[in-house]
């Protein structure tokens, strides 16, 4: 009975406190709504694909177990050639970029597809032209530094970058929904905080549960008749 009377003065709150919840749950939403929409740069993703396998050289030997071990391990360290001071220079120059080694490394992530021999390019930018450009051009960089500086032929593209047709970031509409959902929050927990702080006497349930005493009459309020 009393988890059922909780329930009743819980619904009861939040149907005397619904304009303020439903306020901050269209304001939340709202404004993450108007940042999703127009205030945050879309930002576009496309990813050149290579492939590591041994040197041109030793292809007529056939390849075995600890070939393929050996360039899953070459993955990780051709990663961090992609990604180095040389190889970053020299994509700038080749794009006649105005940015520093630092900014475009930060553009560009490698990552390796688990147990294969094939590295991915992944390029991060506002422009889609300009992210197809970057992820291009450092492949074709890195495997010219690879040559020169491991002096072996052993790095191949797969697959160029495509032009991105959508933003990967904003999520406007999860954005939006997040937000929604605490906006409803805060919009709750400001409407208990505000009945738990507020503890004055306003109706006949009020004196019976804070008081302890039973109401055995109303006085009623009558409109002032004008003379």
């Amino acid at each position: 009975m009393e988890e059922t009377i909780d329930i009743r003065e819980i619904l009861g709150l939040i149907r005397k406190r619904i304009g303020m919840i439903a306020l901050i749950t269209l304001l939340a939403t709202g404004i993450s709504a108007a940042v999703s929409f127009f205030a945050l740069t879309p930002v576009y993703e496309t990813s050149t694909t290579l492939m590591v396998n041994k040197a041109k050289d030793d292809v007529d030997r056939g390849i075995d177990y600890q070939d393929v071990m050996l360039s899953q391990k070459l993955v990780n360290t051709y990663g961090e050639i992609a990604k180095s001071k040389v190889v970053m220079g020299k994509v700038i120059k080749k794009l006649n970029l105005d940015i520093s080694t630092t900014q475009i490394a930060n553009k560009i992530s490698i990552t390796p597809v688990k147990d294969t021999e094939i590295m991915r390019i992944t390029v991060s930018d506002s422009s889609p032209a300009l992210a197809v450009k970057i992820a291009d051009t450092t492949a074709q960089v890195f495997m010219e530094e690879v040559s020169r500086i491991m002096n072996v032929d052993n790095v191949q593209m797969i697959d160029r970058a495509e032009t991105p047709a959508d933003p990967v970031k904003p999520r406007k509409l999860m954005n939006v929904a997040i937000a929604a959902v605490l906006g409803l929050m805060m919009g709750l927990g400001l409407a208990f905080l505000i009945e738990f702080l507020d503890n004055t006497i306003k109706t006949p349930e009020d004196v019976e549960r804070h008081m302890e005493m039973q109401v055995i009459g109303m006085i009623p309020v009558f409109e002032q008749i004008e003379k």
